[in-house]
C-alpha cells in the first residue's frame, strides 16, 4: 500500500502540475482572447464609426452629385444655348460681312461716280466758262449787229426820204434847170415844190398785197435770223413767214420774230443756217 502511494503522489503531482500550466495555459489564452476581443470591440466601434462617417460622406457625395448633375444639365443647356447664340451669331456675322463687302463695292462704285461727277464738273465748268466767252463774244456781236441794223434803218430812212421826183411843169428861178431824182415809181413818197400857178402833184408809196417780196440783207449763223428788207411800212408783223428761195429754187421758210420800219429780223431753223444766204429772195406766205 505503501509503495502504491508512493507511486501515486508524483503522477498527482505530476497531474496537478500539468493541470496548473493547462488552467495557466488556458487562462493567458483566455487573456489573450480577451485582449484580442477587447481590440476587436474597439476595432469594430471604430469600424462603425468611420462607417457611419464613410455613409454620411457617402450621402453628402450624393448630393454633391447631384449638385453636379444638376450644374452639368445646367452646362449643357448653357451651352446649347450659347451654341444657338453662336450659330446666329455666325449667320449675323456671315450677313454684316456681306453688306459690309457690299458696302466695300457701294463705297467703291460711290468713289468712282464721284471722281466720274468731278471730271464731269470740271468739264462743265470749262466748258461753262467757255460758253460764257463765247455768249460774250455773242453779246458783243449782237451789239454790233443791232448797231448794223440802227445804222441800216437810218439809211434806209435817209434813203427813203431822199427819193422825190419833181413834177416837170414846176417853174423855176430863172437861169436855174429843174433837177429830179431818178427812182422807181411805186417808191416814190413826197411831192417836189410846185410854182404858185400849177397844183402840186402828191404821189403817195402804194402798200404792197399779200405775197409781196423782198431780200434778205444779213445772215447771222450763230442766233440762227436773217434780217430782210420789209419792216412795217410794209405791214409786216411779228410772226409772219416768208418762203426764202434762189434762182426760183425753194430754200424753206422763215418766220418774223422782230419788226423795224424799214426791215424784219426772221428765225430760221438750224438746217437752213448752210443754206440761206444773203440777197436770197423772200416772198411773204399768205394766210
Amino acid at each position: 500500500m505503501l509503495s502504491k502511494g508512493k507511486i501515486i503522489l508524483p503522477i498527482l503531482i505530476v497531474l496537478v502540475i500539468i493541470f496548473l500550466a493547462a488552467a495557466g495555459g488556458l487562462f493567458y489564452l483566455y487573456q489573450n482572447e480577451y485582449a484580442q476581443n477587447v481590440k476587436l470591440q474597439g476595432q469594430i466601434v471604430e469600424l462603425e464609426n468611420r462607417q457611419k462617417q464613410t455613409a454620411s460622406q457617402l450621402e453628402e457625395s450624393k448630393k454633391l452629385a447631384a449638385d453636379l448633375e444638376l450644374q452639368l444639365q445646367e452646362a449643357k443647356n448653357r451651352i446649347d444655348s450659347l451654341a444657338g447664340e453662336l450659330s446666329t451669331e455666325k449667320a449675323a456675322h456671315s450677313v454684316t460681312s456681306n453688306k459690309l463687302d457690299q458696302l466695300n463695292a457701294d463705297l467703291s462704285s460711290q468713289k468712282s461716280l464721284r471722281e466720274d461727277l468731278e471730271n464731269r464738273l470740271n468739264q462743265v465748268q470749262e466748258e461753262s466758262k467757255q460758253v460764257r466767252e463765247e455768249v460774250k463774244i455773242m453779246q458783243q456781236q449782237k451789239l454790233a449787229l443791232e448797231e448794223k441794223i440802227k445804222n441800216l434803218e437810218e439809211g434806209a430812212a435817209r434813203i427813203e426820204l431822199g427819193k422825190v421826183v419833181v413834177n416837170p411843169e414846176a417853174t423855176q428861178p430863172s437861169g436855174d434847170t429843174a433837177a429830179a431824182q431818178s427812182v422807181p415809181q411805186e417808191q416814190m413818197i413826197a411831192p417836189a415844190p410846185q410854182a404858185s400857178s400849177a397844183k402840186p402833184v402828191k404821189q403817195e408809196l402804194p402798200l404792197k398785197a399779200q405775197g409781196q417780196t423782198g431780200k434778205v440783207l444779213i445772215v447771222n449763223k450763230e442766233f440762227n435770223f436773217v434780217v430782210i428788207n420789209l419792216g412795217s411800212k410794209d405791214k409786216v408783223s411779228v410772226g409772219d413767214e416768208f418762203l426764202v428761195s434762189r434762182s426760183g429754187k425753194a430754200i424753206g421758210d422763215i418766220k418774223v420774230e422782230k419788226v423795224h420800219e424799214f426791215m424784219s429780223a426772221a428765225g430760221f431753223p438750224e438746217k437752213l443756217k448752210d443754206t440761206i444766204k444773203e440777197n436770197d429772195k423772200v416772198t411773204q406766205k399768205t394766210r
